[in-house]
């Protein structure tokens, strides 16, 4: 081998040694880099000494090592891993001075720079609840709704352009969540837009309801426009109750917040049960004193898919039953997924007695539970093969009554029906069940005899009103009988919960 074919070896080694050692130089960066990660991903910055004792004595509250410092120098500008600076530090103590000898060493653009998180120093000085802080910053240039001119922000597109943190809340949004009227006031003083809405589509307004903020409620509902609420698709009437604030409740229907306002069907499909009333909410919660505010001042109680008896029903809230029966609940309503043929109510009280006399005082339809196509023939067709579509929808009283574990309560419950219909049939399926319990002779008894005359004119009144008015008992006062026939067409005297309060 010739010398210059050797050095070209040698050169080719040399690379290629290079090219290794820079390669493993490489990879060593890359792991230092990985190191320096911190547990949200974000890279950990390695802030510069001057602007550590920066920040080391904004925490301690030095003022005096803070005016040191306080020289017109880059250490005030510099972001540390969240994109704070110091500013956005010393807006967060509870100390105007530290707060004031920041701001005069920071840059003229300080008051606007955001965090990563996109919260602006006024930002966190309201998130905090810091009055004077709020009060300094808005009095020296910050803006409550200040725009925000990067283009290229992923915090803020389109629309969306004022100073709002990462999920576009505003800083009166944020506000809203401490409820301080002082800073409310302030902020409203100095421009804060209360008709913004967060990303949710929830208004400031919204925010102090379900939290129950009164004061700062009363400070809201007067610059907050309806268009605002309607555009939002709720109306801070559903944050009050579901919240469980009357006295919210209360303030924002005196302000003339309309109780039938409907939840917009984008927001209602966040809820299983597609509920869309404001009273919905205050039944949910068995907030009672919430549920008569809202009927007295005229909300409908049959305006969900899922019927608000019916909650309260589930739920066995007597109080909560009896109001909304006072209001003209629907005793007579049928569940979505019903599968019987008489009113769904039932199902929830045939082990309860005084729920019972509730439904049947108010004009559930008791004779319906007698239908029975088959009457004294076998209830199971020559034909049958399993399922039909009778017995998947249309399934009779009969059948119900008699099954193992409700057969039963099939005599206290029929003799109580019986107090509210005309003779009536019972078919052979009924009967058999009935004749093994111990109310069947007293059944027989009634069965086998002719009604009297007080009871079948109750009975015939009772029909000329109609369900719609035993369903809403005020439509009596209008009648000119005495309250006595009144308590009795009724059936005042069955009323047990009454005479149990």
């Amino acid at each position: 081998m010739d010398f210059e074919t050797s050095g070209e070896i040698f050169d080719e080694d040399v690379a290629a040694q290079y090219m290794i050692e820079q390669s493993l130089l490489a990879n060593t960066k890359q792991t230092e880099f990985k190191d320096i990660l911190s547990a949200d991903g974000c890279r950990i910055i390695q802030t510069s000494p001057e602007r550590d004792k920066i920040s080391s004595a904004i925490k301690r509250g030095d003022e005096a090592e803070l005016r040191k410092l306080a020289t017109p120098q880059s250490a005030f500008s510099e972001e540390d891993s969240t994109g704070q600076i110091p500013l956005h530090e010393a807006a967060m103590q509870n100390n105007q001075h530290i707060l004031e000898i920041t701001f005069k060493a920071s840059t003229t653009d300080a008051k606007s720079r955001k965090t990563h998180q996109g919260k602006t120093a006024l930002f966190l000085a309201v998130e905090k609840g810091l009055l004077e802080n709020t009060c300094y910053l808005l009095d020296n240039g910050s803006s409550p709704d200040c725009l925000d001119n990067d283009e290229d922000s992923p915090l803020v597109t389109g629309a969306d352009v004022h100073s709002q943190a990462q999920d576009w809340a505003t800083i009166l949004f944020e506000a809203s969540a401490s409820g301080n009227p002082d800073v409310i006031s302030l902020l409203l003083e100095y421009g804060a837009d209360a008709n913004i809405p967060k990303h949710t589509g929830h208004l400031p307004i919204h925010r102090v309801a379900h939290r129950g903020h009164v004061k700062a409620l009363a400070i809201l509902i007067p610059v907050t426009t309806w268009d605002a609420v309607e555009e939002s698709g709720m109306s801070p009437l559903h944050s009050a109750a579901a919240g469980g604030h009357s006295q919210c409740l209360e303030m924002l229907l005196n302000a003339g917040y309309d109780p039938n306002f409907m939840l917009h069907p984008w927001v209602r499909r966040n809820y299983d049960d597609q509920r869309r009333s404001v009273l919905y909410f205050a039944v949910t919660n068995e907030d009672v004193c919430s549920t008569k505010l809202l009927l007295e001042a005229g909300a409908m109680p049959n305006q969900d898919p899922v019927k608000c008896l019916q909650v309260a029903l589930r739920l066995g809230n007597y109080q909560l039953i009896d109001t909304l029966l006072r209001y003209g609940a629907n005793v007579n309503y049928f569940c979505r997924v019903n599968t019987t043929h008489f009113p769904s109510a039932l199902q929830y009280a045939l082990k309860d007695e005084v729920l019972l006399r509730m439904l049947f005082n108010y004009g559930y339809d008791v004779r319906r539970c007698f239908d029975c196509p088959y009457g004294d023939r076998a209830h199971v067709p020559d034909d049958y093969e399993g399922w039909s579509n009778t017995v998947i929808k249309d399934t009779m009283f009969c059948e119900v009554i008699s099954v193992v574990w409700l057969k039963h309560l099939s005599g206290s419950v029929v003799r109580i029906m019986l107090d509210y219909v005309d003779h009536v049939r019972l078919c052979c399926k009924m009967k058999a069940t009935l004749m093994e319990q111990k109310q069947w002779p007293e059944i027989c008894k009634i069965q086998e005899n002719v009604r009297c005359l007080q009871h079948l004119c109750r009975l015939t009144i009772r029909r000329c009103l109609g369900r719609l008015r035993l369903r809403a008992p005020v439509f009596m006062s209008f009648l000119p009988l005495p309250n006595r026939l009144k308590e009795y067409i009724l059936y005042k005297e069955y009323d047990l919960y009454r005479q149990t309060c």
